[in-house]
């Protein structure tokens, strides 16, 4: 059974950055991947808010947000 992880980011190079280090090292046979743009996909603030993401990169796993450096709040985006 895999779990669900949601990489948040921006497209910022900080976020980008974490995306290649982070989101991609994680074992696929462990957790189900999605990577969530939100420069692009602004209709999904909500659910990264619900999330309990406060600022990007961060990544979700099975519901627990984990924020990795800083590169900008969730204000700065919407």
């Amino acid at each position: 059974m895999t779990k669900k992880a949601v990489f948040y980011h921006a497209g910022c190079s900080v976020c980008v950055e974490a995306e290649q280090s982070v989101a991609h090292a994680l074992d696929r046979s462990r957790y189900n991947l999605e990577i969530v743009h939100l420069g692009q996909q602004k209709g999904r603030l909500k659910e990264a808010e619900a999330a309990g993401v406060k600022s990007v990169p961060a990544l979700v796993l099975d519901g627990l947000p984990f924020h990795i450096n800083f590169g900008a709040g969730l204000d700065a985006l919407k």
